[in-house]
């Protein structure tokens, strides 16, 4: 079993917006990965999501792992119960609507199972230094994203004869 620190961030110009996310992954022994990418469409609190979820596919199952987070509404989740409680109410909030970007959720609830995971929230734009680096590839995919072509769809009506 190892060890790891994972800072995570997500960011979108607009909300919704061009956004991007991003996770850095420190071993026990200070060894340092990076990983961003993002959506041209997409929101903030997606971006948010997707680091973590980004983040604890690169580690084993077996390893503990403190998960530090600018974003209460990943914290809050798994510390605060709001995970359980959703799951409890069929993914409905406790306003009986369905929870939002439930997909993502879902995939969070797959890989924390089972897992030794402390969640921590830190102050954004405070100094930070592994925050601070989580933001600017964040901002900086988000960047990138918001130079691609956003493909927008209306749904066809098909007349059957």
């Amino acid at each position: 079993m190892s060890e790891f620190k994972i800072y995570t961030d997500g960011s979108c110009l607009g909300n919704p917006g061009a956004g991007g996310y991003a996770a850095i992954i420190i071993d026990e022994n200070g060894n340092r990965q990076e990983f961003y990418g993002g959506e041209p469409e997409t929101t903030n609190n997606r971006m948010e999501l997707m680091a973590a979820i980004v983040a604890l596919k690169k580690v084993s199952a077996d390893d503990y792992i403190e998960l530090f987070t600018d974003s209460n509404y990943l914290k809050n989740a798994f510390t605060q119960g709001w995970l359980a409680n959703w799951k409890h109410n069929g993914w409905k909030t406790s306003n009986k609507k369905l929870v939002l970007n439930i997909d993502l959720w879902k995939k969070l609830d797959t890989l924390i199972l089972n897992r030794s995971i402390k969640f921590n929230w830190v102050k954004g734009h405070a100094g930070n230094i592994f925050n601070e680096r989580c933001d600017k590839l964040a901002r900086a995919e988000a960047e990138r994203q918001k130079l691609k072509p956003v493909i927008k769809t209306k749904p066809v009506q098909l007349t059957l004869f």
